[in-house]
């Protein structure tokens, strides 16, 4: 089919600032429209599509028009950035405009990865235009991705290395003014090319280069709690709200993939109509936030782990046909949810998620107090415990557990993010590790995985963290999820209570979500310890402030994990029996 192409049309909004705005529009009008709004630059959309993007041109060759516009404060777009804070009137204007050109039939969708799926539900909180959105790899709550976390731990890495890009782009923008500084162009360049120093700077919040930028910087520091700031920019606290249905995309290891799975799953059951309810689809694969082949250095999950192999556009095109042209025969072969069972490596479709036939099982922490490295006694077991144990670490702010892939949006290295092998963590002394015996038979593990630990500190508060590993015959001790929890959000992330030092608490974290078969010859492994950096922030110990806190502010603490009959900490597993 041939298209016309219009180029950097400025688009008004309400307050008079010019969006630009590129159109793709089919030579057979009017025809049905899919917007997508980025703060990365419209001029370079081919560069998005990285597996999990459909494909520009085949969206137009099978009828649609696409409009591609640059947000505010962005490359060619007017006025200032400031996130989410005007994506949602920005985002109604832009509908607006678009439902009332000639070329568009009236139905407008949406679709888009990461802060191209935040402006996808900011616009649908504002306007009731939208038919139909497809949000990848992203969030419909921004305090618990991408700035914090479910248990209220800053998002260090995250924050920090995206933030540093949209400043380099936002200095080279002010320099094709004639306004930049070429020196902060090059403190930016460096900030990106070795970004170690400056995630290690204490306090936190000291930026100094970011803050030549980004004035709203410390603002969003200086909201550590989920207080009224984050919750006005909830979507996920308002379901009943949304009226469109959604193509919701994740990755096992996207810092989005448990807000990925928990919106589906509020709105399939909460969203404010029938159709929006019954139209709420989800596809998680084995990916990460920028590579959706399946293939990591320590873990290659198969040929069909690869997103393109999966034909997203298709994907696309289906669901946008039965939303948008009212094609009800567009998906229906499709089911609700599909999913890619790791360990087995093969794709599968479901009913439901989290899975129907959920069997929610406890693996037991066992050992005599000599959990510390790998190649302690720590022991995982479905039998509860007859014997009392405490397991001790120090947990010190100035020597925290690093990161080893996981959930890290930017990687600077091959093996920065995804499956990869926790070996090098699992033999340090503040680590502790309690290990299945050698499965005889496959276990399945699919949905939301939880901990529960009872612990002390001497701290006033402190982080734990935990992890779910899978342990092959070979030794590797490969990635599958994990979380965290500040201490003194362990009752509710709006409202923080410090820890009475040495008193014991029944703490739940929230170790995300996962599917994965251990295989006949592997083992389960659970990882306790109380920082995993620069993935997050490393609490201080202290119970201040702790993105303003410097070096010699920081304490140590002594972390003591309980297990036995009276203190009955233990991993809580989805098993799926079939």
């Amino acid at each position: 089919m041939s298209f016309t192409v219009h180029k950097d049309v400025m688009v008004a909004m309400r307050d008079g600032v010019e969006l630009a705005t590129d159109l793709w529009v089919p030579d057979a009008t009017p025809a049905p429209t899919l917007l997508v709004r980025l703060p990365y630059s419209k001029d370079l959309p081919g560069l998005l599509g990285y597996g999990l993007v459909p494909n520009l041109f085949a969206l137009v060759e099978a009828g649609y028009a696409v409009v591609y516009q640059d947000c505010r404060g962005t490359f060619r777009s007017a006025g200032d950035f400031t996130p989410m804070v005007t994506e949602a009137d920005d985002g109604a204007d832009t509908v607006s405009w678009v439902l009332d050109q000639p070329w568009c039939d009236g139905t407008i969708g949406t679709y888009g990865p990461s802060y191209l799926g935040f402006v996808q539900w900011a616009s649908v909180t504002a306007s009731d235009r939208v038919r139909a959105i497809a949000p990848c790899v992203t969030t419909t709550d921004y305090y618990t991705t991408p700035w914090y976390s479910d248990g209220g731990a800053l998002s260090w890495h995250s924050i920090q290395s995206w933030s540093t890009q949209m400043a380099l782009a936002e200095a080279l923008r002010q320099l094709g003014r004639g306004t930049g500084d070429p020196q902060l162009l090059a403190d930016l360049s460096a900030m990106l090319a070795d970004p170690q120093p400056h995630l290690e700077t204490l306090p936190p919040s000291h930026q100094p280069v970011l803050e030549k930028v980004w004035p709203w910087w410390s603002e969003l520091l200086s909201h550590p709690s989920r207080d009224q700031f984050w919750q006005d920019l909830s979507v996920l606290d308002g379901c009943e709200q949304v009226t469109v249905p959604a193509l919701h995309i994740g990755g096992w290891f996207d810092i989005f993939a448990a807000n990925t799975a928990r919106s589906f799953t509020a709105l399939r059951s909460r969203a404010g109509t029938a159709e929006a309810r019954e139209g709420q689809r989800l596809i998680i694969g084995p990916w990460d936030h920028l590579n959706s082949t399946g293939i990591y250095p320590d873990r290659r999950f198969g040929l069909t782990a690869d997103a393109i192999t999966q034909d997203l556009t298709s994907e696309h095109v289906r669901f946008f046909d039965r939303w948008l042209r009212g094609r009800a025969d567009a998906e229906n072969s499709a089911a609700p949810v599909k999913i890619f069972v790791m360990g087995i490596d093969r794709w599968r479709e479901e009913q439901d998620w989290p899975l129907p036939d959920t069997s929610y099982e406890s693996w037991y922490l066992h050992g005599s107090g000599r959990a510390n490295t790998a190649a302690g006694d720590g022991r995982l077991s479905p039998d509860a415990p007859a014997g009392t144990a405490t397991d001790t670490y120090l947990y010190d702010p100035l020597r925290p557990v690093p990161t080893l892939g996981g959930r890290i949006m930017l990687p600077t290295t091959a093996n920065a993010a995804g499956a990869v092998d926790q070996r090098p963590a699992e033999a340090r002394d503040d680590v502790l590790c309690f290990t299945s015996a050698v499965l005889t038979e496959p276990l399945e593990v699919t949905g939301h995985v939880s901990l529960t630990l009872f612990a002390s500190s001497s701290a006033p508060d402190t982080d734990f963290t935990g992890k779910l590993v899978d342990v092959f015959p070979d030794g590797r001790a490969i990635f599958l999820t994990d979380g965290i929890l500040r201490a003194r959000y362990r009752n509710s992330l709006a409202e923080p209570e410090p820890l009475t030092p040495g008193e014991p608490y029944e703490l739940g974290l929230d170790l995300s979500i996962t599917s994965n078969v251990f295989l006949p010859g592997h083992q389960i492994r659970l990882e306790v310890s109380s920082s995993n950096f620069p993935r997050y922030d490393r609490n201080s110990n202290t119970g201040g402030v702790i993105a303003e806190e410097s070096a010699d502010q920081v304490t140590v603490a002594v972390n003591r994990i309980l297990h036995g009959p009276a203190h009955p900490s233990r991993l809580i597993l989805p098993v799926i029996r079939r």
